[in-house]
């Protein structure tokens, strides 16, 4: 049996399409016959409520995981896709930092919750838009990271900081840490600067960087107020063809004799 790839989505700037890219690329994982598990680790919860699961109440959440004991598996959601579930989030997350903050091996309360759910092929984790503890137990528990950067002037401001961070997190944490890849989002073939965007990336990242780009899109983009990924909500749109070309990337991205390597 192949082992679970953990892929945390990550970027610390906000608007850069984390949650589209987590929804979308597990949609379409999903639809390949892989079992996804999505992990809302955002206090936001835009990954929760772009699948339409917010009206759950008393539901249990990422939160209750971390904090108050609750096992993992118990509190994952089923999503209209079949082989497509969800641990959602919910604003208590936001000062689940402060807690904890105060626990003993902090950093790897994450990895120690989810590190038993081998039913799933992946586990694609929603980051906070920020470089915080929060994330940092992101990266502890994840063998991939894949970073969304916008097509947009600053794109490339922050980045080396980021990778800083993981460079700090894999020598001290999690030495199996590796960047899976840049995906770029909200690309305007009609403007030259998004084709500047690609040519920077592409010569500071090379063939980390992913081929496949997503393109600006109102479809994709009133998705998530239907609930719904842009594969159910739109099939034949632009961001929707994109979205699986970059889905059917990532899996080339990881060959399967990565994946059995480690028993």
């Amino acid at each position: 049996m192949e082992q679970t790839k953990i892929i945390a989505i990550l970027n610390q700037k906000g608007g850069v399409g984390k949650t589209t890219t987590t929804i979308n690329l597990g949609a379409y994982l999903s639809k390949q016959g892989k079992k996804v598990l999505l992990v809302d680790a955002d206090p936001q919860s835009n990954t929760t409520s772009g699948l339409g699961l917010t009206k759950r109440e008393h539901a249990k959440t990422l939160c209750d995981v971390l904090l108050s004991g609750q096992e993992a598996s118990s509190v994952v959601q089923k999503t209209n896709l079949k082989n497509l579930f969800l641990i959602p989030a919910d604003p208590r997350l936001a000062s689940a930092e402060v807690d904890l903050a105060g626990k003993q091996d902090r950093e790897h309360m994450l990895k120690n919750k989810i590190s038993g759910l081998e039913y799933y092929d992946y586990i694609l984790i929603d980051c906070p838009p920020a470089l915080s503890l929060l994330t940092i137990n992101v990266l502890v528990a994840s063998d991939l990271v894949l970073i969304p950067v916008q097509a947009e002037y600053y794109a490339l401001e922050g980045l080396s900081q980021l990778l800083q961070v993981m460079q700090s997190v894999k020598r001290s944490f999690n030495p199996n840490l590796e960047l899976l890849g840049v995906a770029v989002t909200m690309f305007d073939k009609r403007t030259s600067l998004s084709e500047q965007v690609y040519s920077e990336l592409k010569e500071n990242f090379g063939d980390k960087l992913f081929k496949t780009v997503i393109p600006r899109n109102i479809r994709l983009a009133e998705a998530p107020s239907f609930g719904k990924p842009i594969s159910e909500h739109d099939k034949w749109s632009k961001g929707a063809r994109a979205y699986k070309n970059l889905a059917k990337e990532l899996t080339e991205k990881i060959p399967k004799s990565d994946t059995e390597e480690v028993k």
